[in-house]
């Protein structure tokens, strides 16, 4: 069993601050065997009937487990998952608890308010670089057509019959259980779409028509597959400026796999790779910042900005380049003509050390991405 060293650091630096965490992220992305992979833990999987009778009397279960390090794996299962975990998070300190269940529960205003002020919330993003060296990996084209889902990126061939056997359960499994919708053709048609054309500036009314629904079925569409953690709306960063884009979002698949998949690339040309790299690094951000906090920059003369980050106030501009020599600065002028305050970053793949540039009145770092990731989280 592969230990991944990089979120077991992180949910070890969760018990510090709370007995409890709630481990989300979508399926197959490695969270049970992350939970079995921690020294000492004892282990219930709650989607087994004889496991859930074990807990019809939480106080009677916790009572047993004093002292411990306890993994409740599936735990939307129970008939009051909240109840139960706040029994355990406010009665029971002594026990390191790591919960794990549907992006649906945690998402539920109940969850958020019975268990506020009492959970570490980590999500498990698609395997970032610290996980491609514990699977003994660094091939970034690999990861790139294969994706961050483990059972995915282990494959000797691109696993083309997973990606779909991974649709139809997602929509069995996760959209018929949890939000009852009735249209699947409509649906995965959606998906197939948005993934085929990730990065892109979202307009509902382009979709409507092919998938067949009304634009509002479209917006309440992206409202399931944000919360499911299949797609990552990046929303414009704006002070209202009659100039700038202020409403319309940027939509990323949430795997690189499933994006080359449905574009039906098997081979990839360089021409491809910065397009992808900017999906990696979008990635990185989220599993080390563990917020969604991160935005785009674009005005109504097709100037952009690929990430705009917000630190005290400040926006950090970030451009992703996959080779350096590939950057043009003329965005990040007209950028920093509205917005003078803030560091400026460039990340390529090319690049071993950082280093400086000045452009006339704008001072950008060449960074790759593990520099991006030390200096911004």
């Amino acid at each position: 069993m592969v230990k991944r060293r990089f979120w077991i650091e992180r949910i070890l630096e969760g018990w510090k601050r709370r007995n409890l965490i709630w481990l989300s992220g979508v399926r197959r992305v490695g969270k049970t065997f992350l939970c079995k992979s921690i020294s000492g833990v004892e282990y219930f999987d709650c989607e087994l009937p004889r496991v859930r009778r074990l807990m019809e009397e939480p106080e009677g279960f916790w009572d047993e487990l004093r002292g411990r390090t306890v993994v409740l794996d599936e735990v939307h299962r129970l008939d009051n998952p909240s109840e139960f975990l706040k029994i355990g998070a406010d009665h029971y300190p002594d026990i390191r608890i790591l919960a794990t269940g549907s992006s649906t529960l945690g998402a539920s205003k109940k969850f958020r308010d019975t268990l506020t002020g009492r959970k570490v919330e980590l999500w498990l993003t698609p395997m970032v670089l610290e996980d491609m060296k514990d699977f003994g990996n660094m091939d970034i084209r690999h990861r790139f057509l294969f994706g961050g889902l483990p059972p995915f990126f282990l494959a000797s061939e691109i696993p083309e019959r997973e990606f779909q056997e991974w649709m139809d359960a997602y929509w069995a499994k996760d959209i018929q259980e949890l939000f009852r919708l009735e249209r699947r053709h409509s649906f995965l048609r959606f998906v197939e779409l948005l993934l085929a054309q990730s990065g892109g500036v979202f307009k509902a009314t382009r979709f409507a028509a092919a998938c067949e629904v009304s634009r509002t079925t479209i917006t309440n569409y992206l409202s399931v597959l944000e919360a499911t953690y299949i797609v990552n709306v990046i929303r414009p960063f704006s002070t209202r400026r009659a100039t700038e884009i202020v409403s319309a979002p940027k939509v990323y698949g949430f795997d690189t796999g499933f994006v080359c998949y449905f574009r039906g690339w098997s081979e990839l040309r360089q021409e491809d790779l910065g397009y992808l790299f900017e999906h990696l690094v979008l990635n990185e951000l989220y599993a080390h910042l563990q917020s969604r906090r991160i935005h785009y920059w674009r005005d109504k003369q097709g100037h952009e900005i690929d990430f705009v980050i917000l630190k005290s106030g400040t926006p950090i501009a970030i451009e992703c380049k996959w080779r350096a020599e590939e950057f043009d600065p003329s965005n990040l002028r007209v950028f920093r003509r509205r917005y003078p305050e803030g560091k400026n970053y460039v990340v390529c793949h090319n690049i071993d050390r950082p280093y400086k540039r000045s452009f006339k009145d704008v001072e950008v770092r060449f960074v790759n991405l593990p520099h991006l990731i030390r200096e911004i989280a």
